[in-house]
This record gives structure tokens, C-alpha cells and sequence, in this order.
């Protein structure tokens, strides 16, 4: 697994492993990188089915404890808005900037994970980018300010919160008859 430079900001991307491409995110990092971010940073993306990045060192995917280590050694993380992702996050008092994967693009097959990141977001443990502009905004203030991105956050009191989201998730997709 290579490791970044111990001198460079690392920027770590995961889109996590659902099947389905995630090109979006890819693209925004892309973008960030080329208006001045590789300037500042490093960029590594765990890419699974999407299209490799132009400007960042792209995995398809990590085994779980080198997903772990870029996690714990990246300044500024951004991730898909699964839970068992930002969870892994949470645990490790990381607050993520999560992108959440939308159906209408083909990045998954219903809006669930816009959802769970709002409700993560309402209790301060995440940061939510429904745009590029907000998304290039928050890497930015990651990289200045990368306590305002870290958290001590006792996964006990999110067990709590899962529970209530999938109950909640469930309640939306179970069929009702009329």
C-alpha cells in the first residue's frame, strides 16, 4: 500500500463497494485538483467501479485494515454517505465530508444514503456536499482548520442513532398495500 508523503496534506476519497459507479465524486476531486488543489495536497481515492481519477492515485479497492490506515492517516477524508463507511469515520473521530450517492445519476438504487447523512449531519458528525461548490468549500476549510474535521465521538452513542435510521429506512421501502 503506499503511504503519502509525510510532509503533503493527504486528501482520501472512498466510494465505497457498492456496484454501481460513482464518477461524480471522482469528478470533484478531479476538479478541485485541477484548479490548485495537488498545489496543496495529495489526493488517493478508493475508486471500485468508477472511472479512474485524472489527478489522483486511484485504488479500485483496499483490503479493510489498509482502508482503516488511509482513513486514520488522511487531513481531509471524503466519502460516500453509506453508513458503514461513515461509521468507520465516526469511530475513529473523523468528520467526514460525505457525498451522498443519488439515484437520478445511477450512483445507487434509491436516495438512502441522503437520508442517513442528513441525520448524521443534524447531530454534527459528518459534512454534507450536495454541490461542487459546497464540496470544494469544505475540502478547503479541511485543509486549514483540520481540528474543525476531527472528533472524539464514542461509537456507543451511535449504535443508538443506526438503529433509529434503519428503523426509519425500513418504515420508507416497506410496501403497503392500498
Amino acid at each position: 500500500m503506499p503511504l503519502p508523503l509525510a510532509d503533503s496534506p493527504l486528501v482520501f476519497g472512498s466510494v465505497g463497494t457498492d456496484y454501481h459507479p460513482f464518477h461524480r465524486m471522482i469528478e470533484w476531486i478531479d476538479s478541485w485538483l485541477d484548479d490548485g488543489g495537488r498545489l496543496v495536497a495529495r489526493a488517493v481515492i478508493q475508486s471500485g467501479t468508477s472511472k479512474p481519477s485524472r489527478r489522483a492515485e486511484s485504488i479500485s479497492y483496499l483490503a479493510f485494515d489498509d482502508l482503516q490506515t488511509y482513513i486514520r492517516l488522511a487531513t481531509t477524508l471524503v466519502s460516500h454517505g453509506g453508513p458503514a463507511t461513515v461509521m468507520d469515520c465516526c469511530r475513529l473521530g473523523i468528520k467526514p465530508i460525505v457525498i451522498p450517492r443519488l439515484s437520478r445519476f445511477g450512483e445507487h438504487v434509491d436516495n438512502h444514503q441522503v437520508a442517513f447523512a442528513r441525520m448524521m449531519a443534524s447531530q454534527g458528525l459528518i459534512e454534507v456536499a450536495d454541490t461542487e461548490e459546497q464540496f470544494r468549500s469544505l475540502v478547503d476549510r479541511s485543509l486549514t482548520d483540520p481540528t474543525a474535521f476531527r472528533q472524539p465521538v464514542p461509537i456507543a452513542d451511535l449504535r443508538e442513532t443506526v438503529a433509529r435510521f434503519e428503523k426509519f429506512v425500513a418504515e420508507l421501502i416497506e410496501p403497503r398495500h392500498v
